[in-house]
């Protein structure tokens, strides 16, 4: 017991037991250094030799090369929804058909007038008008929802009918 109490003997115990606590926090910090490094491999995948700044950095350029890329494809769609929005403004959008007899001395309501019209309230009425021996076509341009040349009151009702939007097809009665 003498032997403890030399102080030699006490700054040697003094440094095993420094030395004890040195070794558990080394173990401590290296176990937690593996956490970390497991962590970071996690985030950096195959770039774990990266740093954190240095993946960020990587992340943010691929970002803004995707960002570039997606917003280069939005622009041509865009375009391209315009081309098509153009193109169906001069589709056939409003129609109408009106069947009658024109002269009185047929039955079945042969003759017709048929209007198509765009969404600028512009196109054709077509009028196919049956006689007991012929048959006659006539085809009149609209306008603005007017016939350029004067149009029969059936042809006006073709119309009236395609841009109402209400019934289709419909028979008058003379």
């Amino acid at each position: 017991m003498t032997e403890l109490r030399e102080p030699a003997a006490i700054v040697a115990l003094v440094a095993v037991l420094l030395a004890s606590i040195a070794l558990l926090a080394t173990i401590v910090l290296a176990a937690r250094l593996r956490r970390v490094r497991a962590a970071q491999s996690a985030v950096l995948g195959a770039n774990g030799n990266d740093d954190l700044v240095a993946h960020a950095a990587a992340l943010q350029r691929a970002f803004e090369a995707t960002r570039h890329e997606v917003q280069a494809a939005v622009e041509r769609l865009d375009a391209r929804t315009a081309a098509a929005e153009e193109r169906l403004d001069g589709a056939i959008a409003h129609r109408a058909l009106v069947r009658y007899d024109a002269y009185g001395e047929l039955a079945g309501k042969q003759s017709i007038s048929l209007a198509l019209l765009d969404s600028h309230r512009n196109g054709v009425v077509l009028s196919s008008i049956a006689h007991r021996d012929t048959a006659r076509l006539y085809c009149k341009p609209v306008a603005g929802g007017a016939g350029e040349l004067p149009l029969s009151p059936e042809e006006q009702e073709a119309v009236r009918l395609a841009l109402a939007g209400g019934p289709q097809s419909v028979t008058l009665e003379t």
